[in-house]
């Protein structure tokens, strides 16, 4: 199985204090493992490195069997290596159109370069019958972002990454303050990853969420990796027991 990101000892300091500590795991094509850790465990950081917010102080990351310059990586570049992130506050203008929010940035422009307001309008309205399944009356790639439901903005983000074809989505809390109907909408968007044969990096507090439509549980503590465990051979009870516990380990 081809590996979509690889971390080989990764690690960052802030003000002396280190915390990412030796980071290594690997992802796999079409794959969605969970990272789970309590607060100040170094998700963040984490994120924030693969999404070329920080740079990692030392350490090997290598996207498609690619070696990434750690030291230059930046937020295009990881987005020119397939790597999207979707942040828990998803990033849109909730007063700006649809189809706007989808191309801010990456725009579809016409011969004369000129943004091509009607083909961007087309393009939306496929990610939201296909990918989101809204099917509406009402439905507008021109209705404001507002108009969605919580858990809709979270799937139009998620929709985005797979329309710019990224390899890898990573997500940063997408079903934190969502009401159970909502969360059951992310987590679908989630799986949908999948059938679209993207690989994905859910990060969360809850476990329960990670266990539905993750295979693969890495737990983290302070910077340092603490687990690395298959679905298979873990229950949702031992996990929770696992992360409860995670000190010991």
């Amino acid at each position: 199985m081809q590996k979509v990101l690889e971390l080989k000892n990764i690690t960052k300091s802030f003000n002396k204090m280190k915390v990412l500590n030796n980071i290594s795991f690997s992802l796999y094509s079409n794959e969605i493992i969970a990272i789970l850790g309590d607060n100040g465990a170094g998700k963040s950081t984490l994120i924030k490195t693969l999404s070329g917010l920080v740079h990692a102080d030392s350490g090997e990351m290598l996207v498609n069997s690619k070696k990434i310059d750690i030291k230059k990586y930046s937020i295009s570049q990881a987005r020119e290596n397939g790597i999207e992130t979707v942040y828990q506050d998803n990033s849109l203008g909730l007063e700006q159109e649809i189809h706007r929010n989808i191309f801010l940035g990456r725009e579809i422009t016409n011969i004369f370069g000129f943004i091509d307001i009607k083909k961007q309008k087309i393009e939306s309205m496929k990610l939201l019958k296909g990918f989101l399944g809204l099917k509406g009356l009402g439905l507008n790639s021109s209705s404001e972002v507002s108009s969605l439901s919580g858990g809709e903005r979270q799937g139009l983000v998620i929709a985005r990454a797979v329309y710019f074809d990224a390899k890898l989505v990573i997500l940063d809390e997408p079903t934190r303050s969502l009401a159970i109907k909502e969360v059951k909408k992310v987590l679908d968007f989630i799986k949908e990853l999948k059938n679209h044969n993207k690989s994905a990096i859910f990060i969360t507090h809850n476990i329960l969420h990670a266990y539905e439509v993750c295979s693969r549980f890495i737990l983290i503590d302070r910077g340092e990796i603490k687990a690395d465990i298959n679905k298979s051979d873990i229950s949702v009870q031992d996990l929770q027991n696992k992360l409860i516990n995670i000190e010991s380990l």
